[in-house]
């Protein structure tokens, strides 16, 4: 896959999964957008603890990946990301619309019908972490569905706009330390 079409992906993501979100979470969790949007704490404190939470999940997946058991799986992320050539930018840009489009979905539309746990392991599945034909690969996908499920209770007990941040922080970190390894 391109550059170019994985940006337009993301757009895609952002406006199709977000707007479906948008849509939905107001019939499934009862509350207006708005009210949802606010979330229980102050806009600053679900930023600080989305950063937060974002960078030290993203830590420690990306521990996970640099493991020796891992190898085979970080190089197969690593070829097809560094391929890309994404420059920080455009990384930023895919991993905002995934973050925002997929939370808004996911957390805010589905959750409410399947609970955090099923729509954390849904989620992950989706993301091909979940593949019991590639055990290494399953490895990861057993700490991404912990990750998510992280993620969907701060959306219960702090906020979206939390869960979107971290979702994003997530991707941001992973897609830079998979596009130059080094950094």
């Amino acid at each position: 896959m391109s550059r170019h079409k994985i940006i337009l992906l993301a757009l895609a993501t952002l406006i199709i999964m977000g707007g479906l979100g948008f849509y939905l979470t107001p019939l499934t969790r009862d509350q207006n957008i708005f009210d949802f949007l606010k979330g229980i704490f102050h806009w600053f404190y679900q930023i600080i603890l989305g950063i937060a939470s974002g960078w030290i999940l993203a830590f420690i997946g990306w521990r996970i990946i640099k493991l020796p058991f891992s190898k085979p799986v970080r190089d197969f992320f690593t070829n097809l990301i560094s391929n890309l050539e994404l420059t920080l930018p455009q990384i930023i840009f895919i991993s905002f619309c995934a973050g925002v489009g997929e939370e808004f979905l996911f957390r805010g539309a589905i959750q409410p019908l399947l609970g955090i746990w099923v729509t954390s392991i849904i989620f992950v599945f989706i993301h091909g972490y979940l593949n019991p034909l590639n055990y290494r690969l399953f490895v990861y996908g057993i700490f991404m569905t912990f990750a998510i499920a992280i993620i969907g209770y701060i959306t219960e007990y702090v906020g979206i706009i939390s869960s979107m941040l971290a979702h994003t922080v997530i991707d941001i970190y992973l897609l830079r330390k998979l596009s130059n390894p080094s950094c």
